[in-house]
């Protein structure tokens, strides 16, 4: 199981980014994803789920400005990002569990299988 995650980057207040997560060694039909995002000195936030029975949720700092999606012919899932604000900068993080959990636990606890992270920075 590998993820690699890519999109991030630099965006001014009120900008628009999507992450991309490109899964390789196994389907993504039968995994849970989520994206979780770190500051440096500070807890891992769990950002987004998206469960393989098609259960979705956002932690409520992201609720109304992002989306996540999922393209199976790809393997990809993505982190739709809009009107970003300077509080979202942080490394994100993709991350995938063959085991089902359910949202709120896998948000508060992590997932089995990591890709490295990408950088947003949100600023003027």
């Amino acid at each position: 199981v590998q993820l690699q995650a890519s999109g991030g980057g630099l965006v001014q207040p009120g900008g628009s980014l999507r992450l991309s997560c490109a899964a390789s060694g196994f389907t993504l039909d039968y995994y849970d994803f989520g994206w979780f995002r770190q500051v440096p000195g500070k807890k891992r936030e769990g950002v987004s789920f998206s469960g393989k029975h098609g259960t979705k949720y956002y932690a409520d700092p992201v609720k109304g400005r992002f989306t996540i999606s999922r393209d199976n012919a790809k393997n990809t899932v993505y982190l739709q990002m809009n009107n970003l604000e300077p509080g979202d900068t942080a490394v994100y993080f993709c991350a995938t569990d063959a085991k089902s959990y359910g949202s709120a636990w896998h948000m508060e606890h992590g997932m089995e299988y990591w890709g490295k992270g990408t950088l947003v920075t949100v600023s003027s």
